[in-house]
């Protein structure tokens, strides 16, 4: 019962601290709109491709494969291509440089030449695409007519009547993050890691505040006054954490996969090492050392850990510095879980918060045995 008063405070004491409770609330949010938007292009790898134009001559004396050709032609028409027949003495490669058109065929019963403009690189390899697939469809139709012209009629007229000519495939094509939604989980995540502040001054804070004589008098003991403390530090900073999480993902329409309970629970567990973090940075360091040590920690780890842009692995000393930043692990194990459905990098996440927060933890608490008074 001690120990659920105690929580309670703590929780109340931080709800009434209106600047903190903007800072851990706003900043996040703010962040999220800044990068979210202006960073928007560097997660977008979508490509527009200009108007195509081909330009064809066509050479056929087979009347099947020729009325496969019109058939062809008519199609890819219809899906923004623009099918131009050369007129009596237009040089086609000549239209090609002057990059008038985007490709130029030369079509006839032996095959198909293809030139494409080297000014419009994708839309010429997209009608090369078409015209391969065509003309492989024409060559088995070529085969099939000198052995069952019936057969051969059909495979023309599927091709003239089948508009994927080309069809890529991919696992989970559309499954990855847009700028949004990867700074909704980078800045919520990051300010999972700002727990460190407020349990830093969990105990020297009632120094401040002059309550440390007055709650050292009460008929409570050190432990529980600790695990209280703790408790509510960490549940009050998860609620920031969840509001953030919960903002993004309606307002923001950030997509969090479909794990709920798993991306909470990776959350609960960094929540929980960064006020171990703190805790043990307030015992072994004092007065403004302590500031400048979590801000120096939490910057280096943000960055290091994709918090401001996302972080390509590499080699040297930058990728052991992201690495050993607990953004990194916890970031890595949520994409990895809500983008591929894969939980092996969120429980690694969960696995090192909770034995990192475990250490800390019991330092804390064998330091503050050894001091006469918990505030010391």
């Amino acid at each position: 019962m001690d120990i659920w008063s105690i929580a309670v405070k703590e929780v109340k004491s931080s709800l009434r601290e209106k600047r903190t409770f903007m800072f851990m609330l706003a900043l996040p949010i703010i962040l999220m709109l800044i990068l979210g938007s202006a960073l928007s292009n560097a997660f977008d790898d979508t490509r527009t491709v200009d108007d195509m134009r081909l330009l064809y001559k066509s050479n056929w004396t087979n009347a099947q494969i020729s009325t496969g050709w019109n058939a062809f032609i008519e199609t890819i028409g219809k899906n923004g291509v623009e099918v131009v027949e050369a007129e009596s003495g237009t040089d086609g490669h000549e239209e090609i440089r002057a990059n008038r058109y985007t490709g130029y065929a030369v079509v006839s019963d032996e095959g198909i030449e293809f030139y494409g403009s080297s000014e419009n690189a994708i839309g010429s390899n997209i009608l090369a695409g078409m015209l391969t697939a065509f003309a492989d469809r024409y060559s088995l139709a070529s085969a099939a007519f000198q052995v069952d012209p019936e057969t051969a009629a059909a495979t023309l007229s599927a091709a003239g009547q089948n508009n994927e000519f080309i069809r890529e495939t991919t696992l989970n094509p559309n499954k990855k993050p847009g700028s949004i939604d990867y700074y909704a989980m980078a800045m919520t995540t990051m300010i999972g890691l700002y727990a460190m502040f407020n349990a830093s001054y969990l105990f020297s804070g009632e120094r401040t505040k002059k309550t440390a004589i007055r709650l050292m008098a009460a008929p409570v003991s050190k432990g529980a006054i600790f695990t209280g403390k703790v408790i509510g530090c960490t549940v009050i900073n998860l609620f920031f954490v969840l509001a953030v999480f919960l903002f993004s993902k309606f307002v923001f329409k950030a997509d969090w996969g479909s794990h709920y309970g798993m991306v909470i629970l990776v959350l609960l567990t960094e929540v929980l090492l960064a006020v171990s973090l703190g805790l043990g940075i307030s015992f072994l360091f004092k007065g403004e050392g302590v500031r400048a040590i979590n801000n120096i920690f939490t910057q280096v780890a943000s960055f290091a850990g994709g918090a401001y842009f996302p972080i390509d692995q590499s080699d040297g000393f930058f990728s052991l510095l992201s690495n050993l930043s607990p953004l990194h692990w916890v970031n890595t194990g949520l994409l990895q879980m809500i983008y591929t459905d894969n939980p092996t990098g969120a429980w690694f996440a969960i696995a090192m918060n909770v034995g990192i927060a475990t250490a800390f933890i019991i330092f804390s608490v064998i330091t503050m045995r050894r001091r006469e008074g918990v505030f010391v």
